[in-house]
């Protein structure tokens, strides 16, 4: 009987160790398997909603309580599928966001997804949504009623103008570019651009010889012009021209322009042990041969994964690259990050972050972005931005306070100042929801969400089911080292109070206040003064509550900013 017991431990000591590298290397998917599960195809004819839209209630929304500590992030979301009151639609679904910010004018932002008018159905449009005053209110509409459309992904040029990029299965993973110069209130006709799934986008606002270039690269598995699966337009979107190969065949990814034109593209290659990066330095061009540098493999500790767990018919993320387009000490850096399952630990998902400052040719040991202790929590859709100023933000949902063992997850932020050496202490910025509920016959979230850095914050678009179904929504994050001014000075010859304030603030200075100037988080100057003495006080009674960034300059041109509350 102790011979049969000791017998048996063994086994269930063995069994347990065994385990989790067993069940990790089961999940993990072949990247010739992972790259066939992506066939956007039409499974059910097109439903118009069970209610005929009239089913509403009123939208999620939420902001960052005024009297929220400054050393915290804050945010502000609102649901953007509504109809013209700003009320839900009972269902349908909304998911894969992508986004496009006017450098112009950060209050007007547009927002493309897939829409489901019928959860009963996983027939999909190019839905899409505009706003014209920083997301407060949102204009919903579909780009071609009635047309099969998917993998929407938007961008915009240095001028302004929006573009959207959106697949459609008929001819052949076709993809169309749409063009919008009012900041998407309306779009014209679309341009044909060759394409194939999973297409990703991106534009040249370097203001070199290519700027206003557009490029696409897509999954060649599913390419409307094989062996091909990359495009270029040198005319602003109004022609594409033949599409090419790319070196390494990268797929699942994004791309990225260089601040000096040069243009990077990162997704899973051959092997998915390892992501993969090519780099172009003459697409920028107009009428050259673009030519790739040999392909790079980058070591994450890890792959790509999906279609279990969290996202059953889906990605648990794409692979996202980005550059330091600033004029400090990471200039040209290129960054890569994606939801890794791991190889070291079994994690099911981590954020793994790798940095590159030789244009991509080696990279940097894999960091981990989530601080979670915990092995078996799932960080997917992980997506980063870069600001103009070198600030590296990292979104990703989250299942770390999911007690259930459910994949209830919730919205998570990071930052980084130092290239990504170094993370700031994750911050939830969300309530949890579970993702697996409101499913439009077709068992995922998406595979992806969109950003953009700003110096004055991050403009997110994401999916969550906060409302009890699948919805598209908008954030803005501001991180408590954000201005659209400058970094915050800590000096004691400024002294600002009350702070949180109910309108009138008081500013002191231990010199001349030449000039006194106060900002919204947009970086929209609102007052501009010329106190010319020691103190002044501001007047925001008028002021929505918010945070607010008051700049002084004194006689000598010395600048110092502080943040304050309006309560």
């Amino acid at each position: 009987m102790k011979n049969k017991l000791t017998l048996i431990l063994f086994w269930l000591c063995f069994l347990s160790f065994t385990d989790l590298p067993v069940s990790a290397q089961k999940n993990k998917i072949a990247i010739k398997d992972l790259k066939q599960l992506y066939r956007e195809l039409p499974g059910d004819a097109y439903l118009p909603n069970a209610f005929g839209n009239r089913k509403t209630a009123p939208g999620y929304r939420f902001k960052t309580p005024v009297l929220r500590l400054l050393t915290a992030s804050t945010i502000f979301t609102n649901q953007v599928n509504v109809n013209p009151a700003g009320l839900n639609i009972f269902g349908d679904a909304a998911n894969e966001p992508s986004l496009a910010v006017n450098p112009l004018n950060h209050n007007q932002v547009a927002i493309g997804w897939r829409q489901f008018d019928n959860v009963s159905s996983n027939f999909r449009q190019g839905g899409w949504a505009y706003t014209s005053n920083g997301g407060q209110t949102w204009t919903y509409s579909i780009l071609e009623p009635g047309i099969f459309r998917s993998d929407p992904v938007l961008d915009y040029d240095i001028n302004g103008n929006f573009y959207y990029n959106s697949l459609t299965n008929s001819p052949t993973y076709l993809c169309k570019v749409f063009r919008s110069n009012n900041s998407g209130v309306t779009w014209d006709s679309g341009v044909d651009a060759a394409g194939g799934d999973k297409q990703w986008m991106a534009i040249d606002r370097s203001g070199g010889v290519g700027n206003g270039n557009i490029y696409s690269f897509w999954t060649l598995g599913f390419s409307s012009c094989s062996p091909g699966h990359f495009v270029r337009s040198a005319t602003g979107g109004n022609s594409y021209e033949p599409c090419l190969p790319i070196t390494g065949e990268p797929a699942l990814g994004t791309m990225a322009v260089g601040k000096n034109g040069e243009l990077y593209i990162a997704g899973v290659g051959n092997s998915n042990d390892s992501l993969s990066i090519v780099k172009s330095v003459n697409s920028q061009t107009p009428g050259s041969s673009v030519i790739w540098n040999q392909s790079v493999n980058v070591f994450v500790d890890g792959y790509l994964n999906g279609f279990f767990g969290v996202n059953p018919a889906g990605l648990y993320g794409q692979v996202n690259v980005d550059v330091d387009r600033s004029n400090g000490p990471n200039a040209n850096n290129v960054y890569i990050m994606a939801s890794i399952s791991r190889f070291s630990n079994f994690d099911p998902a981590d954020v793994i972050f790798v940095r590159s400052s030789d244009g991509g040719l080696t990279w940097s040991s894999p960091v981990v972005v989530n601080d979670d202790i915990s092995t078996s929590n799932t960080q997917w859709f992980a997506t980063m931005g870069v600001a103009p100023n070198g600030r590296i933000d990292a979104i990703w949902l989250d299942t770390r306070l999911d007690l259930s063992g459910l994949d209830y997850s919730a919205l998570f932020y990071s930052y980084s100042t130092n290239a990504g050496i170094s993370w700031s202490p994750n911050e939830q910025l969300s309530p949890m929801f579970d993702p697996h509920i409101g499913y439009p016959n077709q068992q995922k979230m998406g595979d992806y969400f969109d950003m953009e850095s700003t110096n004055s914050g991050v403009h997110l678009a994401w999916a969550n089911t906060l409302n009890g179904e699948q919805d598209v929504y908008y954030s803005f994050i501001v991180p408590p080292v954000a201005t659209g001014i400058e970094q915050i000075e800590v000096d004691q010859k400024l002294r600002i109070y009350p702070v949180p304030s109910d309108g009138n603030v008081i500013v002191d200075f231990a010199g001349v206040i030449k000039q006194l100037d106060v900002y919204d988080v947009l970086g929209s100057l609102k007052i501009s003064t010329h106190p010319n003495q020691f103190s002044a006080t501001l007047d925001l009674t008028s002021f929505e509550s918010g945070i607010y960034f008051v700049k002084v300059t004194d006689l000598t041109g010395q600048k110092i900013t502080r943040k304050i509350i309006r309560q």
